[in-house]
């Protein structure tokens, strides 16, 4: 027995002096740097991509077979940017499985690594050429056995050209146990993280057990502890942690005492929010889970808000699952406000068809407050709610009922990382002025705000709304209908069509959020009364009658005073059977003939709101350019005048610089009086200006006393040519005997 130990020993000894020898034999003969070209070649042919290996490369082969790469780069795809570098890495190799056709890495370490990545914006990267084809594991071949990784200092790039947003990561650090499919190992590390859409800088940290299956698409996080402090999102003070266990293996998922949380500071608001999932489990065959809830709270110098959703235990199956009355409840105070209220509804749903059912959906909102009508806005709702998630969309069908207006939606969304909206609503009657009343106009010493038109940038949705009876702005409105349509930075209303004051409105609106927005404006106003409208809209009784009036106008400018000042286009009316309110031009015109010894010059009068010109008929168009509309075809007609005019209305300014002229005509019997049947055919111009609110008529005296010295001399011209005539023509019978 010895004898045989003694010769295993000897055969030993000298199959390691073999290996030795052999290991000996490679150190000096083989110089892994000679192959640098070659590597370098191969690489270029595989892949199109320039690899540059600025260091030597070192090989050791005792007791590990280890690889020392030094510094290299990688260039993007028949290109000589930089992909990706490393400014060092080693990895050692054991002997033994490698001759058992096994791969076990001792260890791998990485340092300075980074990389750039793109996608463009048809959805492809400047890596499709490296991630290849997945093959199923053939029998014999290498197997993936790592004792360990350990990463320092590196750096990754996201340049997400399709989405318009950039990710860096940095710092990185990276250390694990060991890595083979199906083996528990252990994971920790940190990085820093920026992005710009949402803004956020973050630096988080990773702690947890895991395990790892590819070709079973397995994973396993247990006992993670994962948190990320710092800004996003125009939060700051960020904290965010998440622990748990997570199993997901194939589109199936479990956790186990799951609790996220986050905090932090909004300007003046604190915000908490807080999930808590004991057990889930969502499988094909089988569906359940505990309590599981979400908290969210506000605080607020004034007050604050604080939310609860309550999702009772999950049964079934993946095809179908469901749970019981799910429940958000919300309460809520700023100042004088508050809010509270409850929402619920029935939770049903497909893990494989990823598809969620919010059925029997319903709720009751009360939100109070002094300055709101009857101190109270109450909102109850009934309807459903669907969510396909495997093709990005979701529906909302809801009958709501707000104080007392009926409102029917339809709402729905498509894609989710750009949503697509559409909404069909139906309103029976809305006093909007009730929950907003019209703003007091801003102080000329107050700055305007400019327009803040972010949100329509990225709008993209379609829909049409339908109300019965509206109040807008003191507006009132029926059987109201637009159709929208947002897209690219545009918002398109078109057509828009009501009925009002006795009328019809028909037209379009369209806004373009472009660095200036601009508007254009379309509308045609048919039968239309014009005196209670004008009323209504600008608080003021400045005309009466009724007809047709135009407005086919664009402005451009960040505030409404820039709005007006570039407001451009045309504006035509055509009104009946109506008067100009602010003065009356016959009875000034009467007292001006009465008086006329006494007047001289100028009269200036403000408006007077108890006197009226009437007219049958005005006509009048408007060429608008710079905010400021001209007329010079003013056409105004009643039984005892004629107006004409021209003149601007400065919109910008909100000043009127017009100047009207006044024709007196043959009146009625008895109704113009014998002052003005004296001044027939007499023009008295009349200067009409100031601002809007405050503005004054000028009657010009002495153009009158010329006027009527004219008619006087035309007068006696023709007294004295008849008397000459008829003494002429006596002559001449004298003359001739007849």
């Amino acid at each position: 027995m010895n004898k045989y130990i003694k010769y295993g020993l000897i055969g030993v000894a000298a199959l390691a002096g073999l290996f030795a020898l052999l290991l000996l034999v490679i150190a000096l003969t083989v110089k892994p740097n000679d192959y640098k070209p070659q590597i370098v070649r191969l690489v270029k042919e595989k892949t199109q991509r320039t690899l540059t290996l600025d260091g030597d490369i070192k090989l050791a082969l005792f007791p590990k077979l280890g690889l020392d790469l030094g510094k290299a780069t990688l260039s993007v795809r028949d290109g000589t940017a930089e992909f990706a570098g490393v400014r060092g890495l080693r990895l050692y190799v054991a002997w033994l499985p490698l001759l058992q056709k096994r791969l076990v890495v001792d260890r791998i370490s990485l340092d300075g690594a980074r990389a750039h990545l793109v996608r463009n914006p048809d959805g492809t990267t400047n890596f499709d050429d490296l991630l290849g084809t997945e093959k199923e594991s053939e029998p014999g071949a290498l197997k993936f056995d790592v004792e360990g990784v350990k990463v320092s200092d590196a750096a990754l790039t996201f340049d997400d050209r399709q989405a318009g947003r950039k990710i860096a990561v940095s710092g990185l650090t990276l250390s694990t146990g060991r890595l083979k499919e199906g083996t528990p190992t252990t994971v920790e590390g940190e990085f820093d993280l920026q992005a710009d859409k949402p803004a956020l800088k973050l630096h988080a940290r990773l702690k947890s057990g895991l395990m790892f299956d590819p070709v079973q698409k397995h994973y396993v996080l247990e006992g993670a502890d994962m948190e990320a402090k710092g800004e996003a999102a125009g939060i700051s003070g960020l904290v965010a942690s998440a622990r748990g266990d997570l199993d997901v293996q194939g589109g199936e998922f479990s956790a186990r005492d799951l609790k996220f949380a986050v905090s932090g500071q909004r300007g003046a608001d604190h915000l908490e929010l807080k999930l808590d999932a004991p057990k889930m489990q969502l499988t094909k065959a089988r569906a359940s889970g505990e309590r599981l809830t979400l908290e969210a709270r506000i605080e607020q110098p004034k007050g604050g808000a604080h939310a609860v959703l309550t999702v009772p235990g999950l049964e079934g199956t993946g095809e179908a699952f469901k749970a019981g009355e799910v429940t958000l409840a919300v309460d809520g105070k700023q100042g004088d406000n508050s809010l509270k209220g409850k929402l619920t509804t029935l939770l049903a749903g497909s893990l494989q068809a990823q598809r969620l059912d919010f059925d029997q959906l319903q709720g009751d909102l009360e939100l109070a407050g002094a300055a709101l009508p009857k101190g109270a806005v109450r909102v109850s709702l009934k309807g459903d709610a669907h969510a396909d998630l495997k093709n990005q969309k979701t529906a909302l069908n809801l009958a709501i009922r707000l104080d007392e207006s009926n409102i029917t939606a339809r709402l729905g969304m498509t894609g989710f990382a750009s949503p697509r909206y559409s909404f069909d609503v139906g309103i029976d009657r809305l006093d909007v002025d009730r929950y907003f009343p019209p703003k007091p106009k801003q102080k000329a010493q107050e700055p305007e705000k400019p327009f803040d038109l972010s949100a329509l940038k990225t709008l993209k949705a379609t829909g049409r709304l339908r109300i019965g009876s509206l109040k807008f702005s003191n507006v009132k409105a029926s059987n109201v209908r637009l159709d929208l349509k947002a897209a690219d930075g545009k918002l398109d209303l078109s057509p828009v069509s009501a009925n009002l004051y006795q009328g019809a409105l028909a037209g379009s609106l369209s806004v373009d959020a472009a660095v200036l927005p601009k508007v254009a404006l379309r509308q045609r106003l048919t039968g239309v009364s014009i005196g209670p409208l004008l009323k209504d809209v600008t608080d003021k009784d400045v005309m009466e009658g009724r007809g047709n009036a135009s407005l086919d106008v664009a402005a451009q400018g960040a505030t409404v005073g820039a709005m007006k000042k570039s407001l451009r286009g045309g504006a035509s009316a055509i009104l009946r059977d109506g008067a100009v309110k602010g003065i009356n031009l016959a009875g000034a015109l009467r007292g001006a003939k009465a008086r006329l010894g006494t007047l001289k010059g100028e009269q200036v009068q403000g408006a007077n709101p108890q006197e009226k010109t009437d007219f049958s008929e005005l006509k009048a168009s408007f060429v608008i350019r710079h905010g400021v509309a001209h007329n010079d075809d003013l056409y105004a007609k009643s039984p005892l005048l004629r107006v004409t005019g021209n003149g601007d209305i400065d919109i910008g300014a909100s000043t009127i610089d017009y100047l009207a002229k006044a024709t007196v005509v043959a009146s009625l019997q008895g109704q113009g009086g014998p002052e003005l049947a004296a001044m027939r055919g007499v023009t008295v111009p009349v200067r009409i200006s100031g601002p809007f609110d405050a503005l004054r008529y000028k009657l010009d005296f002495n153009a009158m006393a010329s006027e009527m010295v004219k008619q006087k001399v035309e007068q006696k011209k023709e007294e004295v040519k008849g008397k000459v005539e008829e003494k002429l023509r006596e002559q001449l019978k004298g003359l001739f005997g007849r």
